[in-house]
């Protein structure tokens, strides 16, 4: 699952099948300054207790957005036809973000702390994780890289009794909030480096849609208390965006789009995952099996490549991608 804007709706996120039961927990970190139940229970508006239980969990511990989805080829007339055609299926991804809600010590301000790992995975199999992909436009084979942001934070929110959430319909026995985000980032500018993109600037839509079932809401939107785990959450994600930088496309060259479409659910923790994901997590990538404990820089899919992938700045992606594609 570009990323501060896909967290923004997750947390925002942004992307809990199992909960404690609900209600007033016992205060059992008293004695910890970012500890954000006292903080998160002077909140009344109902929609402000949703939104605030997808930005982490109220008891202060790690919680999970498990995300699974698809990802297809979107190609303005069907123009790269045979190599890659419209619609095409090139990936399945499968990932997470783990999150937590942060305190700022003896202030009302609260953060949404994050680190998330999507895996693009084989289109046909949705646990066979690829490490290889092949370029149909220029036939070479490049590595895969999957969406690995550390970190992805938001905020500080001032949380006090004033406090809103978006507006929250009622659909059958669900109640449902959008957020979608236009979303621009010129990377020539803030980065130095244009990765093929069209005067350098991301260009990207991202769209989600969050739903709670009634029963989960009523039992977890009581004032003044602290529910324990994490809010049974489901969310519906698309997003439209430029070629992944390891495809090695320059959107200034090859005119298409990728389009992914997405499921979100949450866990109480990363032991909740399957373990086929975390076999992987704690073999290649042990970083994502916790939240960060404070607020720092946050990165999205494309800086992310940039820090890891090309050094910040250390080499180019044009140089990556002749240095690492293969025929």
């Amino acid at each position: 699952m570009v990323k501060r804007n896909l967290l923004r709706s997750l947390a925002l996120a942004a992307l809990f099948l199992s909960v404690t039961a609900p209600g007033a927990a016992a205060d059992d970190k008293p004695t910890d300054p970012t500890y954000p139940g006292p903080v998160y229970k002077t909140v009344t508006d109902r929609s402000g207790l949703l939104s605030l239980q997808t930005f982490g969990r109220p008891d202060g511990k790690d919680m999970v957005f498990r995300i699974s989805g698809s990802v297809y080829a979107n190609i303005e007339g069907n123009s790269l036809d045979p190599a890659l055609r419209h619609g095409q299926k090139l990936f399945n991804i499968e990932g997470y973000n783990i999150r937590r809600l942060y305190r700022v010590p003896d202030t009302t301000q609260l953060y949404q702390l994050s680190r998330e790992i999507v895996f693009y995975t084989d289109p046909a199999d949705p646990t066979r994780i690829l490490r290889e992909w092949k370029n149909p436009i220029d036939q070479k084979t490049y590595p895969v890289i999957p969406i690995n942001n550390d970190a992805v934070n938001f905020g500080p929110f001032n949380i006090t009794s004033s406090y809103v959430g978006p507006p929250v319909r009622q659909l059958h026995d669900e109640n449902v909030w959008t957020s979608d985000i236009p979303v621009r980032t010129d990377f020539g500018a803030t980065l130095g480096e244009r990765f093929g993109l069209v005067g350098g600037v991301y260009a990207a839509q991202e769209m989600f849609d969050f739903s709670v079932d009634e029963r989960e809401a009523a039992a977890r939107t009581v004032p003044g208390t602290v529910p324990s785990g994490a809010m049974d959450t489901k969310i519906s994600w698309a997003r439209t965006s430029p070629w992944a930088p390891f495809m090695c496309l320059a959107e200034s060259d090859v005119r298409g789009q990728l389009t992914y479409h997405a499921r979100s659910w949450s866990l109480n923790s990363y032991a909740e995952i399957e373990p086929w994901l975390r076999a992987e997590i704690e073999a290649n990538h042990p970083l994502f099996k916790a939240a960060p404990t404070a607020p720092g820089a946050s990165e999205n899919s494309w800086s992310s490549f940039y820090n890891k992938q090309l050094g910040k700045g250390a080499t180019t992606w044009p140089a990556w991608c002749a240095a690492n594609g293969h025929s």
